[in-house]
């Protein structure tokens, strides 16, 4: 038997970071991707984001990688916003996203960096935490 557990937080933001996520259907979106997660034996740890983002803090299995998990959640999610006509326009993720692995020592902290999003954003807009990532995780974020 293989023993894997590879910590990733997983960033990704709506397309042209459009505030379609307000908490009502921010708090449904995040509901469905954990069932859809437990569905596609996707181990999501937590979950939570601000009115253009969400945060995952996920496992990887044995098999899994962080592209195919990313496509599976934001392309089954976005699907399952549009068929249930959760906003007005075509809901779309934008096609990029940050991950980044986390130590078994971290996983504490980003589990409540990602419970306390609505806390943080208060004061920090998405902006400047994209560029905090980029910073502290020494990402070029100059387009090509």
């Amino acid at each position: 038997m293989s023993y894997v557990k590879i910590w990733v937080h997983l960033v990704f933001s709506t397309k042209n970071r459009q505030p379609y996520l307000t908490k009502n259907i921010r708090y449904k979106l995040q509901s469905h991707i954990i069932e859809n997660c437990k569905a596609k034996s996707i181990y999501l740890q937590a979950i939570n984001g601000y009115t253009e983002h969400l945060h995952c803090l996920i496992s990887l299995g044995k098999e899994q990688n962080i592209a195919k998990i990313a496509q599976l959640i934001k392309g089954e999610s976005a699907y399952w916003v549009n068929k249930n006509n959760l906003t007005n326009e075509t809901f779309i993720w934008q096609d990029d996203y940050f991950a980044v692995s986390v130590s078994e020592s971290g996983v504490e902290r980003v589990i409540n960096y990602i419970k306390n999003q609505e806390k943080h954003h208060q004061w920090k807009s998405f902006n400047d935490e994209v560029q905090e990532f980029a910073n502290n995780y020494k990402f070029d974020l100059q387009k090509e």
